[in-house]
């Protein structure tokens, strides 16, 4: 249990936004911003091509030591997918009282909430914030730079979509009319982030740590000019890891809210029957995913659901079985008592 407002978990920030926006620029200032406040993070990045670049930028320039997982050639929400749960936990073994998420400028942050998810993760992660920089000097060319790859544009959408906070990064290379323009986009994707206008990303940091506290019993880590330690995982699995409680709902920041609940084993109503409770929540519903196993029946599936669409696939499960639900603004009280009459 973390001390963070009753949540289980450590807090992770996830930071979004396309090639070149000023992520990793962002990314430091938080990790001045946490040394400052004794806070001692851990911190994945993702980068598509082999070499790491801004990991090394990252690792020069930071003061201070911390646990660092790189996953190179390959981008965290699909080709690194199976390795995303290994990262993690090694950076949890490290005891960090918030982790921090640099994502490749062509991921989609929902995927990402969607892995923390995984039993691996459940109960030892939560999601705090997503941060969306957004480059003010070309954001309103990409619509047409990339028309041929709808599914980019879609990234690109859902990366202003996800985020709790909107950072429009480089408003001094633009005008003030090119700026609002720029600002206006944004909020036909989004309408509730907080929007910021930044030069070299420098916002205000206090409404991030909102909430994150230092784990108890851990001293501060002392300012060094020394670079990151890279910690070096095997990326081992463990189907059953899952821990805290099913039902719990963190004191997220996010608008993106996970409500998970418990299943009973095995279930006594068939597939449609379950199908058609995620469904009865509309489009507040972005994805769904859980470990089931039917009555009179030993195989166990998993069962996913996303764009409207159901997927079952036998797997072999031993770990504990649960239902997930991802989405804005997801009501857990309703759903946890509609799911109660349920099962």
């Amino acid at each position: 249990m973390h001390p963070n407002s009753k949540t289980p978990g450590t807090p992770v920030i996830i930071l979004s936004g396309f090639l070149g926006s000023g992520k990793t620029t962002l990314l430091l200032k938080l990790l001045e911003e946490a040394a400052k406040r004794g806070l001692r993070p851990g911190v994945l990045m993702n980068e598509l091509g082999r070499l790491d670049i801004d990991g090394d930028l990252v690792s020069r320039a930071s003061g201070m030591i911390f646990p660092l997982e790189k996953l190179l050639d390959g981008c965290i929400c699909c080709t690194k997918k199976d390795e995303i749960q290994g990262a993690i936990g090694s950076l949890l073994r490290q005891s960090p009282d918030l982790l921090l998420l640099e994502l490749t400028g062509v991921a989609n942050p929902e995927e990402i909430v969607e892995q923390l998810t995984e039993p691996e993760l459940v109960g030892r992660v939560y999601l705090h914030r997503v941060i969306t920089v957004i480059d003010a000097e070309h954001a309103l060319e990409y619509n047409s730079i990339f028309a041929s790859d709808k599914q980019l544009v879609r990234t690109l959408r859902g990366q202003i979509a996800a985020a709790d906070d909107l950072i429009v990064n480089k408003s001094d290379l633009v005008s003030p009319s090119h700026r609002a323009k720029v600002a206006e986009m944004a909020r036909k994707h989004n309408t509730a982030a907080r929007m910021h206008y930044a030069v070299s990303a420098d916002v205000p940091l206090d409404p991030f740590f909102s909430g994150v506290q230092s784990v108890p019993g851990k001293t501060s880590v002392p300012v060094k000019r020394s670079p990151f330690r890279v910690i070096v995982s095997g990326h081992a699995h463990s189907p059953g890891a899952l821990q805290g409680e099913p039902g719990e709902s963190p004191a997220s920041f996010s608008r993106i809210r996970t409500v998970v609940l418990p299943l009973p084993e095995p279930l006594n109503f068939p597939a449609g029957t379950l199908e058609r409770f995620i469904k009865q929540w509309g489009s507040s519903v972005l994805r769904a995913k859980g470990y089931l196993r039917f009555s009179r029946q030993e195989q166990t599936y998993l069962l996913q659901f996303a764009g409207k669409r159901f997927q079952w696939e036998p797997v072999a499960y031993s770990g504990r079985h649960y239902l997930v639900l991802i989405g804005y603004g997801l009501e857990e009280k309703a759903i946890s008592k509609e799911w109660a009459l349920l099962v």
